[in-house]
């Protein structure tokens, strides 16, 4: 007895070899924009264009009286006059540059991501399951410019920054959107079919969600300028651990986890040694089953774990000079990409063995 078939992912090499393509020139685009994103929080410069506009703002003050006129809208708000009252009309122009720059490369993502989209959809080149992958991602993407906006509304009026809790929503929400679009492109990529034991897999994707979990506190703690206040190792606030008065007494007690500066920080540090000693217990389990496909992902992943890890020792103690803060940033996405590629890559495999047996019983 024959029964469909499931379809093969890698039927047509042609056409999901540019599709996949046109994900890793996406996801490409959104690493140099978290980048940006970080120096633009770093200078101070997201709140410099105080006003939303995604068609017109596309091009930038032109003449000295368009500068001008940027540079009163932004003196209207409360960080200007709480920390860069008598700023030059040159000074403004560099933080502006910055904002401009992370705004034009959003602009620029929905464009690469959207165009392609649409003609690939027109050919009939995207089959059903991935046509609601990526419109899931376009939606997720739409989100994000919203997101940006409401980030930047919390910084307009009562405060002189935005909101913490919106910062680390929105860098969050830029990187579950990159993983959502490496994780796609790896899906396309042809790979020879190894079994992979599902403890392996789910401790792969376990790996990357507390990735994600500590970007999501590094965020908060960078929010609320913590690595400034709280900046010994291992030590902080006086001792290994802080005292249970100290950790918790914002009420409610659930506000601590967001808002509490040392909790946050403890937070992110006790992450942090876990996501380090799960990454290793990653590589013995892997080498105890002799799942010899996992283990230079596994290897990878431990390694740019452990190198994250130092930098954010040293930015802490050093109390996060530019150079430093950037660099944790941007190995904060490297060890992203190596967990959603080694955790991707599995899955894969998996899948195209399945994917194999299932062909084979339906021939039957």
């Amino acid at each position: 007895m024959r029964t469909a078939a499931m379809p093969d992912a890698h039927a047509d090499p042609f056409r999901h070899r540019a599709i996949r393509c046109w994900l890793l020139v996406v996801a490409a685009l959104i690493v140099v924009m978290v980048l940006v994103g970080g120096t633009t929080r770093l200078t101070e410069s997201g709140l410099s264009i105080v006003e939303w506009q995604p068609v017109t703002g596309t091009l930038p003050p032109l003449t000295q009286a368009e500068w001008q006129a940027e540079f009163e809208k932004y003196q209207t708000i409360p960080q200007y006059r709480e920390r860069n009252l008598g700023m030059s009309l040159d000074a403004f122009k560099t933080i502006y540059w910055w904002e401009w720059a992370h705004r034009f490369l959003g602009r620029l993502i929905g464009a690469v991501f959207a165009l392609p989209f649409l003609y690939f959809l027109w050919r009939g080149w995207i089959e059903p399951g991935l046509r609601v992958r990526l419109w899931i991602i376009f939606g997720l993407g739409a989100l994000q410019g919203v997101a940006g906006w409401w980030m930047v509304m919390s910084g307009l009026s009562a405060r002189a920054s935005v909101a913490h809790e919106r910062l680390a929503f929105h860098l969050t929400l830029a990187c579950i959107i990159y993983v959502a679009v490496l994780w796609t492109a790896q899906r396309l990529r042809a790979a020879e079919p190894h079994i992979v034991p599902a403890r392996v897999r789910a401790w792969a994707v376990g790996l990357l969600i507390v990735v994600l979990v500590q970007i999501f506190l590094g965020a908060l703690v960078a929010g609320l300028r913590g690595g400034l206040i709280y900046n010994t190792w291992p030590l902080i606030d006086g001792g290994l651990t802080p005292s249970a008065e100290r950790l918790l007494y914002l009420a409610p007690v659930w506000s601590n986890f967001v808002d509490n500066v040392l909790t946050v920080q403890f937070e992110h540090r006790m992450i942090a040694y876990a996501l380090w000693l799960l990454s290793i217990a990653h590589v013995v389990d892997v080498v105890w089953q002799r799942t010899t496909v996992a283990l230079n992902g596994a290897l990878m992943l431990a390694a740019a774990i452990t190198i994250q890890a130092a930098i954010g020792i040293l930015t802490l103690i050093y109390a996060a000079p530019l150079a430093l803060a950037l660099l944790h940033q941007g190995m904060a996405v490297v060890v992203l990409t190596v967990a959603v590629v080694h955790a991707g890559r599995l899955m894969s495999r998996a899948e195209d063995v399945q994917r194999i047996a299932f062909t084979s019983a339906s021939r039957l």
